[in-house]
């Protein structure tokens, strides 16, 4: 290892993650392990590119040098990053493949016990297929997870990185909630929320923004595509801030005029499930009774909306394409995942199918303390309502225009409306 004190993590850092990571291989009786999850990667050597869909990997044997196979142009990053002495780049008219069982031959690991990433979404099935025709001496054993299981539990000083992110978070959902208003595109809004985010010091998120209005916020994961915001509609954010790939995440809606009734149903639906949650969750807690908590509060609400996916997911480094950690944990029914220390969640209690047309968020990232958790945020939680785009009035069917009496000129009497103007 090549000690330096230019990474996001000082190296000390580093060297316990590896420590951690040769700990768990012991007790899975592996030699040595293949990781080729580019958030993995991150993780364990502060090594990243967006060129990760061209396959790369770091090898790390139980008690010799960890090296790195990558693509030759990708070289440059490894010696610019990372703590890693060792490559063997390919070029890209090589055989990536070849080149990682040849490197395990050349460091004498092609006769042992090798775990290697099963799940991993960029080591696909055609490259394992090969590796397991061509690595016949040794064998090769799942060892999906050993990373993760460091990952999921956040050090101090990756709590002070993703403090970063949230600040950048905080700062773009402001300037998307101010620039909401009747008239405007949901690109307006994006544009906004992007260039907020970055003049913040965020750096390119795994996500770009979530913005929709009116009846668009009914389609899952849909974001901005033009559309012109309606006077009396609401926009549905999400943002996730991110620095040095840690990530935070938030939903905030904007009403274009003064709550509806079933509007504040769900705003106060949403606040209490956060209430709660943020109350109650502590070590020791599982998943699915968090999850339970927002659930029964949320399907309590008489306006006809669902909360339709998980409550929370783990959240912290992410790339492309999701930014989430869900997949290491998430707040699901029936999941019975412990909370611990130094957990990060982004919780959802978002409702789906307000009055049937509308979907509405109020969201948070918190961090599991020893006793409880703790918001990264302090942006107001009530729907952002902007009274001067409500829409107007419709005119009467009889064609008059029905003024108050204190409107009009003594005498006059209500003028008929042109059949010009809509």
């Amino acid at each position: 290892m090549r000690q330096r004190d230019d990474m996001t993590f000082p190296f000390e850092e580093y060297a316990r993650r590896l420590h951690d990571l040769r700990r768990r291989m012991v007790e899975r009786l592996l030699d040595a392990v293949v990781i080729t999850d580019p958030e993995n990667l991150m993780y364990l050597t502060d090594y990243q590119t967006t060129g990760y869909s061209f396959f790369q990997a770091l090898v790390v044997p139980l008690d010799a040098e960890p090296f790195m196979i990558t693509r030759s142009v990708e070289e440059s990053n490894v010696h610019a990053r990372t703590w890693v002495e060792l490559t063997r780049p390919y070029p890209d008219t090589g055989d990536a493949i070849q080149s990682l069982v040849q490197a395990l031959r050349e460091f004498g690991l092609h006769t042992k016990d090798v775990g290697y990433e099963r799940n991993s979404y960029f080591f696909p099935a055609y490259h394992q297929d090969y590796v397991h025709t061509a690595f016949t001496e040794g064998r090769l054993l799942d060892c999906f997870g050993i990373v993760e299981e460091g990952r999921v539990r956040k050090s101090a000083a990756e709590i002070a990185v993703m403090r970063r992110a949230a600040h950048a978070t905080e700062v773009g959902m402001r300037a998307g909630l101010d620039a909401c208003a009747a008239g405007v595109t949901e690109n307006d809004v994006a544009a906004e929320i992007c260039a907020a985010m970055f003049r913040a010091g965020g750096e390119p998120p795994a996500v770009l923004p979530y913005v929709t209005s009116g009846p668009r916020s009914m389609i899952g994961h849909a974001t901005w595509e033009g559309r012109t915001v309606q006077p009396g509609e609401h926009v549905f954010l999400e943002v996730g801030g991110c620095f040095r790939r840690y990530h935070t995440a938030m939903m905030r809606t904007a009403v274009l005029g003064e709550l509806s009734r079933s509007m504040l149903v769900a705003q106060e639906r949403m606040k209490l499930a956060l209430a709660e949650i943020k109350a109650a969750m502590r070590p020791g807690l599982t998943v699915s009774d968090a999850d339970n908590i927002v659930r029964s509060i949320i399907s309590d609400n008489g306006v006809g909306a669902r909360l339709v996916t998980r409550s929370g997911y783990s959240i912290g480094i992410a790339f492309p394409p999701s930014w989430d950690e869900g997949y290491i944990a998430s707040l699901n029914q029936g999941d019975p995942t412990i909370l611990r220390e130094g957990m990060t969640f982004h919780i959802i209690p978002w409702m789906w199918g307000v009055d049937g047309d509308k979907t509405v968020g109020i969201s948070d990232t918190v961090r599991i303390t020893d006793r409880g958790c703790e918001s990264f945020f302090t942006l107001q939680e009530d729907f952002t309502c902007k009274p001067e785009h409500a829409a107007r009035p419709a005119a009467p069917e009889d064609g008059t225009n029905h003024l108050p009496d204190g409107d009009r000129p003594p005498g006059a009497e209500p003028a008929p409306l042109r059949p010009d103007v809509v």
